[in-house]
């Protein structure tokens, strides 16, 4: 019987900002190595035994996931758009209700797509361990060994203390909420506790009979907005009118701290869901002074800090600093002890509150096409690098406010402007009047670079009148 991973990337990630922002969060960053924790999640759940992934994310992510699951060299598989996040357990149940219809007794392994597991096999063999258990009915969760009374996991209550080298499946007691510093440590001296990874496999018969049991209400609405999905594109939405009836709680509250089939996998080969930069500084691998320091970054007589460029334009040197984390990105830089790292997000909230576009918006604009960033803005023109992929092309559009001028860095463009298709090279040049409608495309099997200057009263992007569309944006 083959497993079915669900690949859950709908969060924001507020506290590894400004790497991570709600336009693009930090599943789809390369926070720990070259790959991003999505694309790393998918690979782990991976090979003979997995089918493709069932995805499951928000309509601003949809090309991204697709475009990162094909340079992994993975089959994306189904991806279903939420119309709106609603929290674990109506993803979950949505997808249950999708697989029902192929076999309702296939494995589902839900896990976040923003945790890293460096042992990849010893993971897998943990699932191996799992599987019997599900396929009898049992729910199973992975439960990490701990190795510090963290504040910031929940818990697991196991009925006795596990032997070291222990890795079947048994009884689970309890799930224990995020202890305080106290209780962390009386459960890491315990020896019965382990962290909640929040990773789950169960057959779909198990987790609809544990939904009908314990969270009926979520029922009706999920399966109304999976029964009336639209196709789109390669993606399935779900109908937005009952997704948005849905309530919107965790798999932990509607189901887990209820259901009583429950049982659990120790896995202690490493595991960290990334959730604030003192974990990122732990992953990735202090020196010999405790120092994290990236490519573009310099530590002088510094002792236990993070330093961090996103940028080869910004050098970060840090000089006599100790427990300190300096993340700089071109729009935003943040700087903290790394014992305030679970504070982040209420820079997040301050800067929101201030309607900083830097609290939510990455300084890198993904589309399906490619990306752009803006160079310079001025308070009636604006300098953008634009990227667009091998093949892809922009909208047919116009715009109220606007003219532009395209000049090409990189590659060839093929241009419309109202009636005329011209190419242009690079060193080449195009003018875009007012009001005229036009489109910009790739024809080549290289990424294609232009310099684009905008001028005009307004520069938002929402002034973009669309006429055809190949991604199907309204």
């Amino acid at each position: 019987m083959t497993i079915t991973p669900v690949l859950l990337c709908g969060g924001s990630g507020t506290r590894l900002w400004p790497l991570s922002r709600k336009s693009y969060p930090k599943q789809f960053v390369p926070l720990v190595g070259q790959e991003t924790l999505f694309q790393a999640s998918a690979r782990r759940l991976s090979g003979p035994g997995y089918a493709p992934p069932l995805v499951l994310t928000g309509a601003d992510f949809r090309f991204i996931v697709t475009e990162q699951l094909t340079a992994a060299g993975i089959d994306p598989g189904a991806v279903l758009i939420e119309p709106m996040g609603r929290n674990t357990a109506p993803a979950v149940l949505a997808a249950a209700l999708w697989l029902e219809h192929n076999d309702p007794d296939t494995l589902m392994l839900v896990a976040p797509s923003d945790h890293v597991v460096p042992d990849a096999e010893a993971f897998r063999a943990a699932v191996a361990e799992a599987t019997a258990p599900a396929r009898a009915g049992q729910i199973v969760t992975f439960g990490i060994r701990p190795d510090r009374p963290e504040t910031g996991y929940g818990w697991l209550e196991l009925p006795e203390a596990l032997a070291a080298d222990a890795t079947a499946a048994g009884p689970l007691v309890r799930f224990v909420e995020k202890p305080d510093a106290e209780h962390a440590a009386q459960m890491l001296a315990d020896g019965r506790y382990l962290w909640n990874a929040g990773i789950f496999l169960f057959s779909v018969r198990a987790i609809l009979a544990a939904f009908e049991a314990h969270a009926p209400a979520l029922l009706d609405p999920v399966r109304r907005a999976v029964d009336g999905a639209q196709a789109d594109l390669g993606f399935l939405r779900l109908a937005p009118g009952p997704w948005a009836g849905a309530e919107d709680i965790s798999i932990d509250y509607a189901v887990m701290e209820q259901a009583e089939n429950l049982a659990v996998v120790p896995f202690g080969a490493g595991w960290s869901d990334l959730g604030d930069w003192n974990a990122v500084w732990r992953e990735a691998g202090p020196d010999g002074d405790g120092n994290v320091v990236s490519e573009h970054a310099t530590a002088i007589d510094c002792t236990g800090s993070l330093l961090r460029s996103e940028s080869p334009r910004q050098e970060v040197v840090g000089i006599g600093l100790e427990d300190i984390i300096a993340v700089a990105m071109p729009d935003a830089v943040l700087v903290a002890r790394r014992g305030d790292a679970q504070r982040v997000k209420e820079a997040v909230s301050a800067l929101k509150a201030r309607q900083s576009p830097q609290a939510e918006s990455f300084p890198v604009d993904h589309r399906p096409w490619g990306y752009f960033e803006s160079l310079v803005i001025g308070t009636r023109f604006q300098v953008k690098r634009i990227v667009v992929h091998p093949g892809a092309a922009l909208s047919l559009q116009s715009h109220h406010h606007r003219s532009e001028h395209w000049i090409v860095v990189q590659g060839t463009a093929r241009v419309t402007v109202d009636d005329t298709v011209t190419l242009v090279t690079e060193n080449q040049s195009v003018y875009i009047p007012l009001g005229a409608v036009h489109r910009m495309e790739n024809p080549g099997k290289l990424p294609m670079v232009l310099i684009e200057v905008q001028t005009g009263s307004y520069l938002g992007e929402d002034d973009i009148i669309r006429y055809e569309d190949v991604y199907a944006r309204s």
